[in-house]
């Protein structure tokens, strides 16, 4: 239990991406009593959009918008890690930060440090567990609070909370849920970190699984495989790199997808309907029926809207491409190209 009157743990928050922002707002809002957030580490600004102008990402213009200390080191070295020992840090906070800790660094803090995983872990180590566990039809994530080592995503771990996947929904709706599912995690371990109560467990080694980061030709698709190997892969990697086909000699973007367990006695990528229900191809095994496209230069549209401007005939071929594998038992050594 806490004690009464006990100070907010002195936490510092290392990461640069906007998924963080709903728990950064709980612990600035709710959450401040048991942490109060000190400082923030963030990645250095970068060229941004068409025109290339520097930018601050989303968490250091939350930090500043709060007058809160913004450390931006290309890489971490000893200078920086004097700096968190200078600020006399309880627990450092990661999610999302793009960087390495060393071990004297993840040392430092007197709690140590934790870390926000988006996976069931020990599932989807790696650098794209959000798209990869859907791309590989799982039903279920979570976000994983965990200590930080310095094995890739292995540290024991102290709480998950579970987020469902639906079939039709994308990277971009899952990373929403699991944004918002930092708060209720944090909200039950915080105060057990806070009163020396909160108990880690080592991850099962043995069901251990790696992601690795996307490329632009992961968005490849091979209709002689299943349905709903497709409808995955195509829903999980929406926005990035998103999966296309050549169609009528113009490269469509597909924006989401569902399987459907019709038998064909078609080729593979032959298009068996294409109306307002969407654009139906024969697969390996059932058909997947394409819901959202866009033609280059053009914008995301409803399948319905889409073949109005871009009528495509039932009989026509798509073609089908070899499909890089985004899953391994080991830790990727090299990036697939």
């Amino acid at each position: 239990m806490l004690t009464p009157n006990q100070p907010p743990l002195r936490l510092v928050f290392m990461g640069s991406d906007p998924i963080a922002l709903p728990l950064l707002d709980w612990l600035a809002g709710e959450g401040c009593a048991v942490a109060e957030v000190i400082a923030v580490f963030t990645q250095p600004d970068r060229p941004v959009g068409r025109g290339q102008k520097i930018t601050a990402n989303a968490i250091k213009t939350w930090a500043l918008a709060r007058s809160l200390p913004v450390f931006q080191p290309e890489k971490l070295i000893e200078e920086d890690r004097q700096q968190l020992a200078a600020l006399c840090v309880d627990v450092a906070l990661v999610m999302a930060y793009g960087q390495i800790l060393k071990d004297d660094f993840i040392a430092t803090p007197r709690l140590g440090s934790l870390n926000l995983h988006t996976s069931l872990l020990p599932k989807y180590r790696g650098a794209s567990p959000i798209q990869t566990a859907i791309a590989n039809g799982e039903r279920e994530t979570a976000v994983s609070l965990m200590r930080i080592v310095r094995k890739l995503d292995a540290g024991p771990v102290a709480d998950v909370e579970r987020v469902p996947i639906q079939p039709r929904e994308r990277a971009l709706d899952i990373e929403a849920k699991l944004s918002a599912a930092c708060v209720p995690l944090l909200a039950r371990a915080l105060p057990n970190l806070m009163a020396g109560g909160l108990a880690f467990a080592p991850q099962a080694e043995t069901q251990a699984t790696f992601c690795r980061k996307l490329l632009k030709d992961d968005g490849a698709l091979d209709f002689f495989a299943p349905a709903t190997v497709l409808a995955a892969r195509i829903n999980g990697l929406y926005p990035w790199p998103a999966c296309s086909v050549e169609i009528a000699g113009q490269l469509v973007k597909i924006g989401q997808a569902e399987a459907a367990d019709e038998v064909n006695s078609v080729e593979p990528g032959t298009v068996i309907s294409a109306d307002a229900a969407g654009l139906s191809v024969a697969t390996g095994q059932g058909s997947v029926r394409l819901l959202k496209l866009q033609r280059p230069g053009g914008k995301m549209l409803p399948a319905a809207d889409f073949l109005r401007g871009f009528p495509i005939e039932a009989g026509a071929k798509l073609p089908s491409t070899p499909m890089n594998p985004l899953v391994g038992k080991e830790p990727f050594k090299r990036i697939v190209r």
